[in-house]
């Protein structure tokens, strides 16, 4: 049963074919159903859900505006469905692509587009263009909702500039790759702890050429609680974040937030 003013999650660990548009939406349509008939308001895919991620050239073709044929395919998925949804996809902004989640409410409205920030590796860097906005958040179910895409929950700025801001469950597209695992297992329940937030981490689990995707999804409570892991397969995870449990993180001893010393912090901001 959901608690009064939580608001339960899916996370759907697993994508269509890599390339396959067409597939993935009517992918995506059959679990955007499922995850509603199960209570859920908000469903969260991996990075580049719906094109694939690690595409070589076809990421360039298949990108288009957030308004664009994919952006109202799955507006009328969240509709119909009446669930809300982020998913991952290449933005075209003229001749840039951006790594980009987009989140739309269960009536089917855009609330938010972010476009990942630290680009991994060449394989980043050779695709795409990063984006320079470092919070974006909207208010659902709730909750505030703050957006990162995989590589960026690894700096500790960009998860605490979330909390700061006041993102409540901060939402994290994901394509991690073997033998990578310790970022899923170790680290994102450290940033959902250090920050008590929750965070919700949504991994690939298929192949993309010499890229083994690891899977392992979860879903961190603000305490580094996981409310639930997904294993190396494709699942579909449901899970509630009730802001009761911020609350009570916050208002204990370890006060993450409360007891910051930002007079002493001035030069992390500096160079490298």
């Amino acid at each position: 049963m959901e608690s009064a003013g939580a608001l339960r999650i899916a996370l759907d660990q697993g994508t269509g074919p890599s390339g396959d548009v067409p597939a993935a939406l009517e992918r995506l349509g059959s679990i955007a159903r499922r995850a509603a008939g199960a209570g859920a308001g908000l469903l969260i895919g991996p990075e580049c859900s719906i094109t694939g991620y690690a595409i070589g050239g076809r990421t360039a073709e298949l990108a288009e505006p957030a308004d664009g044929p994919i952006g109202d395919a799955v507006r009328r998925i969240a509709a119909e469905a009446g669930i809300a949804i982020a998913y991952g996809w290449p933005e075209r902004d003229g001749d840039r692509v951006r790594n980009a989640v987009r989140l739309v409410d269960a009536a089917g409205a855009e609330r938010a587009v972010y476009r990942k920030t630290h680009l991994y590796g060449e394989l980043d860097r050779s695709a795409f263009a990063p984006g320079d906005e470092p919070v974006v958040q909207a208010d659902l179910g709730g909750l505030r909702i703050g957006l990162l895409i995989c590589y960026d929950v690894e700096f500790p700025e960009a998860v605490r500039a979330h909390a700061l801001a006041g993102t409540e469950l901060l939402v994290v597209p994901t394509a991690l790759m073997h033998p990578a695992t310790e970022v899923a297992t170790a680290l994102v329940p450290v940033r959902a702890m250090e920050n008590q937030i929750f965070l919700a981490y949504v991994n690939r689990c298929d192949t993309e050429g010499e890229l083994d995707y690891c899977g392992l999804s979860t879903l961190v409570g603000p305490d580094g609680t996981e409310l639930a892991r997904a294993g190396a397969g494709e699942e579909l995870l449901i899970a509630e974040a009730d802001p009761a449990a911020i609350t009570a993180a916050r208002t204990g001893e370890a006060g993450y937030l409360r007891d910051r010393r930002p007079d002493l912090y001035r030069a992390l901001a500096g160079p490298a």
